[in-house]
């Protein structure tokens, strides 16, 4: 596992907070769905949220595994109800930004998402993700079960007696409240704008070290 998540692990140089606000078209929403698999079990499926710095990243991570059937981009962890994407940058609001993961725990244990999720952004940088600063950009997991919560504590400790890590892990494991889903132009963004710069500088590259070091992971 070390040398996985070393491999994967990369630090942002680019800041989100300068995101253009890009319209979803229903043609693009199309491309998605040709691509799209057979709809899993609805009665199987279980739901994860990671909070882990720019959500464009993060989604774009979890979306092509296998047993994934849907990743939200959203809000969580604050006190305004129905918080936009302006007043969680602000800071104010106490959101982090975040995805929720449906799964299907048959196909992808809960513990494969967590240690992509360790392996694919820096959780020793408290309020910072590279570039990105602010409560917003926190590493938190957000448990949806006591099972997932004695799962993330028991992982993070495994990584720590490990020594995965240089520094000390600062990830929060929290029990999940009230997720807001981002704006329309922020779902599926790298999919839908692969050539934007930010995605092309950041994401792209930390996208095909997952897809290299988890290739058996990966829906066909």
């Amino acid at each position: 596992m070390k040398r996985i998540i070393m491999l994967t692990l990369a630090v942002f140089t680019l800041s989100c907070q300068g995101k253009p606000e890009t319209a979803v078209t229903d043609n693009n929403k199309e491309e998605l769905k040709k691509g799209d698999l057979k709809q899993m079990d609805n009665s199987k499926l279980e739901t994860a949220i990671f909070a882990g710095g720019c959500f464009w990243c993060t989604e774009a991570f979890f979306t092509d595994l296998k047993g994934v059937d849907k990743v939200v981009s959203g809000y969580i962890g604050g006190t305004t109800k129905n918080p936009t994407y302006k007043e969680v940058c602000s800071g104010t609001t106490g959101h982090a930004e975040a995805i929720k993961i449906t799964y299907n725990p048959d196909e992808i244990a809960y513990e494969d998402l967590l240690e992509i999720f360790f392996a694919t952004h820096d959780p020793t940088t408290l309020n910072r993700q590279g570039a990105d600063i602010g409560t917003q950009y926190r590493s938190e997991v957000f448990y949806t079960t006591p099972e997932q919560k004695i799962k993330a504590e028991n992982f993070i400790k495994l990584l720590e007696d490990q020594k995965i890590f240089d520094k000390k892990i600062v990830t929060k494991v929290s029990e999940a409240t009230e997720f807001y889903p981002a704006e329309d132009y922020h779902q599926d963004y790298y999919a839908l704008n692969p050539n934007q710069p930010y995605c092309k500088a950041v994401i792209e590259p930390k996208l095909s070290k997952l897809k290299k070091n988890y290739k058996s992971k990966l829906k066909e």
